[in-house]
């Protein structure tokens, strides 16, 4: 039987993890302007290549990393040719993209020459790549915003001087967005930021910040509290889970043969050290969540919660996992890890072994917690909440902990537990089965980020009825894998939960033409990716882009319902299933609303990149459609977690307060009516 260590899964986390974004460490940029004053300035820009690391070339071939992009946004100047590097890459064939790959190691320097067109110029400067080491990728990021002034010759020879243009207000500034995509299908042709009139503010108005419109509506704020609590519950449940995994369930013994060792003295001591032991073991698993947050940012494991490299590692990942429970083949530890630790376990004293048992605890698990925790921590990061991967660990870990707190204090609760056996292998191929399905989530997030459409929605519902049919079958003994022991007679616990596995099979069934199916709408793709549905009780957008619904509204003389949404939102599929499909309020978006869906997430590109000013005076780049809609949510109403809903009249103000993640029925009509009300007085 083939062995797998940990070591190669470890590995594969820290890709996951790396992939969250722009990392800190594989590679640091220093970019600045070289030449000012001069006829030929240029931008320089150099790598600094972490050790063990390749950033690959411009030029990397089609099929194998992302090679690296220059983007120069220049104003009274132009960028004379490509970036040119002061070193040849290096070339190496790839045994699995099957490609000769290009990239630099330890540093790397490159060079753009500008050409000055205006006595001023600036060159705001983004760049993004990938470098990988033997563990795993991460994407790269550099930016810089660069001004210079031409020589006097320059003056006295250019042909137009371009005179800097005057800095808008903030809102203004924000304003302009709205008229890059189409100018709003306006009669008189786009507005411009210098033509802006009395008539106008209504438009400029749909981007201003409404902040503290919303705070005053606000009389019971929905806080991130409830998703926190939500992430603390899921947390806990998978803590639970872990309990019976194969890699735990041998802990317990060791657990107490350790205590009976070092508590022989007082029943108050041995308390006390139970109380430790329990405590490290939670210590340790959110120093691990907040320590992902804070080498991420909230914001990057956003983006990694729709990464579609991201997604694809994640489903592959658990279908090792799965593969393994069902006895393709054993993932072990490293016996050097588990020898180091029991070594300090035992040459250590005090309060000091006990954490060095907690650890062990943590470490010896991993196999079995990973995909747990792996899943925890995305789901934690679609909130956007800095500390919402803490919390979901401290769910975990207490789930986790506080039955070996226990049994560490009254060791004799040992002798009530069942013994390990085959039943224990159960387990792991039921957990098996429960990984294929949830791998598929992760798929279908990639699918539906990039609009690939290969697992629409009765793709995904036909795949799952498949893996709890046949999960049912295995729990019935008609079906066994090679660690199986032989099923002789049906066991009723074995039974009821054969019954349970068919009949959810069963209950998916009318998903495939189009029945809502609430109970597993956080999964499921959305119901638009369903090529034949007989179902109409779906709530629709009537338009996917901000200013075409707010002009729409103007036209209908109706308010617009503003969804924040993401592909990869599970709280989002779920307030549609449990709540929009509610006859009531769907019959009040339908008729009295123009909702407008806004995917945060969107990779369609839009037709010219926008540059704009954050809050903190950095400037950005928007490139995506999904860029745009989270720079509005951002900007204008100060949040960044989805769901996010928000009532607005035709001129961009608030009616009501923000709607979060809440499946209160009654509360959302509330919401709706209240909407309405505030919209007629003010016409």
């Amino acid at each position: 039987m083939r062995r797998l260590t940990i070591s190669i899964l470890t590995a594969t986390y820290a890709m996951i993890l790396a992939m969250a974004g722009f990392a800190a460490d594989a590679v640091k940029w220093d970019i600045k302007l070289v030449g000012d004053g001069t006829d030929s300035p240029k931008v320089v820009a150099t790598a600094t290549i972490a050790p063990g690391y390749h950033l690959y070339s411009i030029d990397n071939p089609a099929g194998g990393s992302n090679p690296l992009v220059f983007y120069f946004d220049t104003k009274g100047c132009e960028a004379v040719g490509a970036p040119v590097a002061d070193k040849a890459y290096t070339s190496e064939f790839d045994d699995i993209f099957e490609v000769d790959q290009h990239f630099y190691a330890d540093k790397v320097t490159f060079t753009q020459k500008l050409k000055p067109t205006a006595s001023t110029y600036t060159v705001d400067v983004e760049i993004k790549g990938q470098a990988c080491n033997e563990t795993g990728c991460t994407q790269v990021y550099g930016a810089k915003n660069l001004s210079g002034k031409a020589p006097v010759a320059a003056k006295e020879t250019a042909q137009a001087e371009i005179a800097p243009e005057p800095e808008l207000p903030a809102a203004v500034q924000a304003a302009e967005i709205a008229e890059e995509v189409d100018s709003l299908h306006r009669a008189d042709g786009p507005l411009t930021p210098g033509a802006l009139t009395q008539g106008d503010v209504g438009k400029a108005g749909w981007w201003t910040n409404v902040e503290a419109e919303l705070r005053a509506f606000d009389e019971n704020p929905q806080e991130a509290g409830s998703s926190l609590l939500y992430i603390f519950i899921a947390g806990f449940l998978g803590g639970l889970i872990a309990l019976v995994t194969p890699c735990v369930w041998p802990m317990i013994p060791m657990t107490v043969s350790f205590f009976l060792k070092k508590n022989k003295t007082s029943r108050r001591k041995a308390i006390g050290a139970a109380a430790t032991y329990g405590a490290s073991i939670i210590v340790i698993y959110v120093v691990l969540g907040l320590a992902v947050t804070i080498i991420f940012g909230a914001s990057a494991l956003n983006n990694l919660a729709t990464n579609a490299i991201f997604n694809i590692i994640f489903f592959l990942l658990l279908v090792v996992f799965a593969i393994s429970f069902m006895g393709g083949f054993e993932l072990t530890l490293p016996s050097s890890w588990t020898n180091k630790m029991d070594s300090k376990v035992d040459s250590t004293t005090g309060m000091l072994s006990i954490f060095f048992m907690a650890f062990t605890l943590v470490l010896v698990s991993f196999s079995c917690t990973g995909p747990i925790i792996g899943t925890l921590l995305v789901e934690a990061a679609s909130t956007s909440n800095f500390v919402s991967p803490a919390v979901g660990m401290l769910g975990f870990a207490i789930a986790l902990a506080l039955p070996f707190t226990l049994f560490a204090m009254f060791p004799t609760m040992l002798n009530s537990m069942p013994k390990s056996g085959g039943w224990m292998n159960t387990v792991k191929v039921v957990l098996g089965f429960l990984e294929l399905a949830l791998a598929l989530k992760f798929l279908s997030v990639a699918d539906l980020t990039y609009g690939w459409r290969i697992l629409d929605r009765e793709v995904f519902i036909s795949l799952w009825i498949v893996i709890f049919a046949l999960l049912g079958i295995y729990l019935l003994g008609k079906i066994t894998f090679p660690h199986d022991d032989k099923v002789e007679k049906t066991g009723v616990t074995r039974f009821m939960l054969a019954c349970i596995s068919l009949a959810f099979a069963v209950y998916m069934l009318p998903g495939l033409w189009g029945a809502p199916l609430k109970a597993i709408s956080a999964f499921a793709p959305p119901t638009y990716t369903q090529d034949f549905s007989l179902y109409e009780g779906d709530v629709h957008a009537v338009v996917d882009d901000y200013e075409e619904g707010m002009e729409l509204g103007r036209k209908l003389g109706k308010p617009v319902m503003l969804d924040f949404s993401g592909y990869g939102c599970v709280n989002c599929r779920k307030m549609e299933a449990a709540v929009w499909t509610d006859p009531e309020i769907k019959a009040t978006i339908d008729e009295d609303y123009v909702l407008v869906t806004l995917m945060v997430d969107e990779k369609k590109s839009l037709p010219e990149p926008i540059k704009v000013t954050e809050s903190d005076g950095t400037r950005r780049t928007l490139r995506t459609y999904g860029d745009k809609w989270s720079y509005l949510q951002r900007s204008k109403f100060g949040a960044n977690a989805q769901p996010f809903h928000v009532l607005v009249d035709n001129d961009g103000k608030p009616l009501a307060p923000a709607f979060v993640y809440n499946e209160d029925i009654p509360g959302y009509k509330n919401f709706l009516r209240r909407g309405l009300d505030n919209y007629s007085k003010r016409k």
